[in-house]
Parts: C-alpha cells; sequence; structure tokens
C-alpha cells in the first residue's frame, strides 16, 4: 500500500505555506508515478492560478534534490500554461534571485548552497526557453533594462533584495542568453 498521501485539494485562497506542503505531495506523488497526466496537469494549474500557490510550487519544484524538474513532463508544462502571467513572471524573478544568491554563497564559500542556487537559476532558465511564454521576453527585456540604466520596472525588486554590482552584472549574464534577437 502506498503511504504517500493524496494531494490534497487546491483552494483559491491558499496560503503560500499550504502551497509549498501541497507541491512536495504533489512531487512525492509525480516521483513515484501515482499521478495520470490529467492529475498533474490538474495540481500544477490549481497551484499557478494565485500568486501565493505559484510561489509555493516554484520554491518546490525548482529546489527540489530529485531530477524531476530536470526533465518535466509535458502533462506538466500543460498545467504552467494555466496562468501565464504569473508563471511568467516568476520564472524571471526566479532566475535573478538564484542567479545573485548563488553569487553570495560562493563569496562565504558556501558551495553547496551557491550549487543549489546554480540548479534553481538553470531550472528556471530552462523553463523560461522550453515554456515560450508570451510575457516573458518583454520581462527579460525590462529586467535587462532595469540592470544596464539603474531605473525601470525591476528597480524595486532589485533594491528589494539589495543586490550589489557584481550580482546584478551575473543576473544580466543569465538573463542575456535567453533574449530572442527582434532582428
Amino acid at each position: 500500500m502506498n503511504s504517500i498521501p493524496p494531494v490534497p485539494p487546491i483552494a483559491p485562497d491558499i496560503t503560500f505555506e499550504d502551497a509549498i506542503a501541497a507541491s512536495r505531495i504533489f512531487l512525492d506523488r509525480l516521483a513515484a508515478g501515482l499521478l495520470s497526466d490529467a492529475d498533474i496537469t490538474a495540481t500544477v494549474t490549481a497551484l499557478v492560478q494565485t500568486t501565493q500557490g505559484a510561489r509555493g510550487f516554484f520554491v518546490v519544484y525548482l529546489t527540489d534534490e530529485r531530477s524531476l524538474a530536470d526533465q518535466p513532463q509535458p502533462a506538466l508544462y500543460e498545467g504552467l500554461y494555466g496562468e501565464p502571467q504569473g508563471v511568467g513572471d516568476l520564472l524571471v524573478k526566479n532566475l535573478a534571485m538564484s542567479t545573485a544568491m548563488a553569487l553570495y554563497h560562493e563569496r562565504n564559500q558556501d558551495f553547496v548552497i551557491a550549487q543549489k542556487s546554480q540548479r534553481v537559476s538553470r531550472r528556471s532558465a530552462t523553463l523560461i526557453q522550453t515554456l515560450k511564454l508570451d510575457n516573458t521576453q518583454p520581462k527579460l527585456a525590462q529586467l535587462q533594462a532595469t540592470l544596464a540604466q539603474g531605473d525601470g520596472e525591476y528597480q524595486e525588486f532589485l533594491e528589494r533584495w539589495g543586490y550589489d554590482a557584481e550580482q546584478k552584472a551575473a543576473i544580466a549574464a543569465a538573463v542575456e542568453p535567453l533574449l530572442v534577437s527582434s532582428h
């Protein structure tokens, strides 16, 4: 008998903490092969419908030690298309934050945590490239412009986290290959 509990129903007012808990159960069930494609899509769609649900999902999914996020199933992608605006925004921010944190942890000689942050950055970039959501290119361009000009759409985000010049340069380097040239 399977000891992994079922994924709890995802309420429209799910909290960040409940989204983390539900996402952990979801990934455990996914890893155990206990979810149909329809279940995968429905659960991910329900989670990403709200900001707290999407944040909780990505915290768990992008940091998971297993290789699930390195080779996502098409049904998971379908679920992420359930709220493309929120998903695109969170992926761009996750790319920036994990890139900056990798550098922070390297500076502090915490190479294990730095490697985990690099994995989140890589996974975020892969999702951005694979999903090709309509809003990710404009958001990546806005982030790049804010980094270059020191002002713009992402200035408050960058200031809130207190990224220094070297971290901002690392973020810009992570964003650059993801920008699709318009010519």
